[in-house]
């Protein structure tokens, strides 16, 4: 490596080496379209993957297909000097085919909050960015240890947290949203299932005895989710309270998690101090 070359290993551990600031990145998902732009690398990014809609100047870069199929044909007509992807979301067939084509690609998988910080400062090392993206991780941290000081230490509330209908599906105690549960001081009532996103069934369900459901869907609005889970759930459901989430705001890795824990909060705090009254302190 020459005197001006930078070197940082991504979640695979694979190690990146670059000198010059990237002028042409193209990002294969969403979330690190959001943290590319976070970490003041919004001009350099030349194409992004469908759905990149936040913020509004990812709307009008070009599309190199979604997260789960790259048109690697159109890649390859961008040149980009670094690639940014997603371990668990893009197939890794597409991203071993992009390094044998000889592109520089970074690879994160952000699995706790934490993690979210971490990516962003890894990006603006990458762009070049350093102070943009040491603002941003900052300001987040700030954020999450606010509500971590407000609410981790208080009484418990057992949250079922739907991610999608039909099939039921919840996640599990290594996915990102129980981490926002644990930061309320929620408790996930799925916590030790094996698998991420596990299905589970309605019984299963009535048995963990959740006292708060939570969730939302991209075509829901806030009052959709509990209509919805009124009409399919039984009976012996209908009395947990039902909130909406907004999705983009805690089902994708980016600093807007902070706003959706902000919202997580709150919910499971209503619950809280409507079945434990005398309990206020810190409000």
């Amino acid at each position: 490596m020459s005197a001006h070359a930078y070197e940082l290993r991504d979640d695979r551990g694979v190690l990146i080496e670059w000198s010059a600031r990237p002028s042409r990145i193209v990002v294969l998902s969403p979330h690190l379209t959001e943290i590319a732009f976070a970490a003041g690398a919004g001009a350099q990014v030349a194409a992004v993957v469908r759905y990149s809609d936040y913020p509004r100047e990812a709307q009008r870069l070009p599309r190199v297909g979604d997260a789960t199929r790259i048109d690697v044909e159109r890649v390859l007509a961008i040149k980009p000097d670094l690639i940014l992807g997603w371990q668990s979301g893009n197939p890794s067939g597409d991203l071993r085919r992009l390094e044998h084509l000889g592109f520089r690609v970074f690879v994160t998988e952000p699995r706790r909050l934490a993690d979210i910080a971490s990516v962003i400062r890894r990006v603006g090392m990458l762009a070049h960015t350093q102070a943009a993206a040491e603002a941003a991780a900052g300001t987040f941290e700030s954020a999450l240890d606010a509500l971590r000081n407000r609410y981790s230490a208080r009484a418990p509330v057992r949250v079922f947290y739907e991610i999608w209908q039909r099939p039921l599906l919840t996640v599990n105690g290594e996915h990102i949203i129980s981490d926002v549960i644990a930061l309320c001081g929620g408790r996930n009532v799925f916590a030790d299932a094996p698998v991420l996103t596990p299905a589970v069934s309605l019984e299963a369900v009535l048995s963990a005895r959740p006292e708060l459901v939570l969730g939302g869907g991209s075509a829901m609005g806030p009052g959709d989710l509990a209509s919805e889970w009124r009409r399919l759930r039984p009976a012996a459901l209908h009395d947990i309270p039902v909130r909406f989430v907004p999705p983009d705001l805690i089902q994708r890795q980016t600093p807007r998690m902070a706003d959706g824990a902000q919202i997580i909060c709150e919910h499971i705090d209503a619950v809280r101090l409507k079945t434990m009254p005398g309990e206020r302190a810190g409000r």
